[in-house]
């Protein structure tokens, strides 16, 4: 008896969704727009807040920063949970690869004493800077409108969680393997007189009510600090004798790079947007402007410290 095999192909009754074929034809649709277009709740919410009765507890006007189409923002990363997961587990293996490597050649005991109280007092007490950042991030997911927004305002607050873990783990092994410095860190956030401008700053964005101009001010400190502490201090470090340093710092420079490119996507939304751009712009304008000062007002004392210790020219 012989048996003959064959394909066949059967064709699906219907290419995608519903609401994904009103909003993009009838095609198929890729797995981010599965996962992310057209899924916020709008109906059906039972209730108000009790905290503030004026609002759905889902609602647009939690900013004044608004979108005629909150789908008109897309994350240019096209991340959903699949390869948000890849890419960070992938973040985090080569982080602990530079560790491994740093630990068995012994580079972070051979750092300059400069460049050690720099790690000590400077950078390993941001793991509670990004520990504020998960919270405005946070906040952002919870009461952005639109799920191409929120999701990404929810992967970048996972993202500083991942950071404050990437910083830990660089102060347990510059001590050898304990948590003193870790404990020592949290003193220094909370006494340290030059963290102290940047950690009222934290508090003060944490509590902004409104989620946007909280995000924004988060993202012009970031611009701001990790310009200074990992790329400005990482050119430092190659030519003061700290490679250690650079090769630690090249990972939370990359992961600002990638946080880049939707934030700096979703100012452009704002701006563009055919009804609501004229007025984002302006408040936009506004809101950085004021940021900016307050952000490098918070920021100076760290930088002057950052050059009493090696003399970067980071003011």
């Amino acid at each position: 008896m012989q048996y003959e095999l064959r394909t066949q192909v059967i064709e699906p009754q219907r290419k995608t969704f519903d609401h994904l074929v009103a909003r993009f034809g009838d095609r198929p649709a890729s797995r981010y727009e599965e996962g992310s277009f057209d899924i916020q709740a709008r109906e059906n919410l039972h209730y108000r807040p009790l905290w503030d009765p004026t609002k759905e507890i889902y609602d647009e006007s939690f900013s004044v920063l608004r979108l005629t189409d909150p789908y008109s923002f897309t994350d240019p990363r096209q991340y959903y949970y699949a390869p948000y997961v890849t890419s960070r587990a992938a973040m985090s293996d080569a982080f602990g690869s530079t560790l491994t490597y740093l630990e068995s050649r012994g580079l972070l005991e051979r750092l300059p004493d400069a460049w050690k109280d720099l790690v000590a007092q400077l950078v390993i007490p941001l793991r509670h800077y990004e520990s504020g950042a998960q919270l405005i991030s946070t906040a952002a997911a919870r009461f952005g409108f639109g799920t191409t927004i929120t999701q990404c305002a929810a992967y970048a607050a996972f993202d500083r969680i991942g950071n404050a873990q990437l910083i830990s783990r660089l102060g347990i092994a510059l001590d050898g393997g304990t948590a003193g410095l870790l404990e020592d860190a949290k003193q220094s956030w909370l006494e340290d007189e030059a963290l102290q401008g940047l950690r009222k700053l934290v508090e003060e964005t944490i509590v902004e009510q409104d989620w946007a101009l909280a995000l924004i001010a988060l993202d012009v400190t970031d611009q701001l600090l990790f310009r200074v502490l990992f790329a400005h201090l990482d050119d430092a470090a190659i030519t003061g004798g700290a490679p250690a340093y650079s090769l630690a710092a090249q990972h939370l420079t990359e992961w600002f790079k990638d946080q880049r490119r939707w934030l700096d996507a979703l100012y452009k939304t704002w701006t563009s947007d055919p009804e609501l751009g004229a007025a984002n712009a302006e408040i936009l304008t506004s809101t950085v402007t004021g940021a900016v000062d307050r952000a490098v007002a918070a920021l100076r004392p760290l930088a002057a410290r950052a050059d009493a210790l090696v003399g970067a020219g980071a003011v």
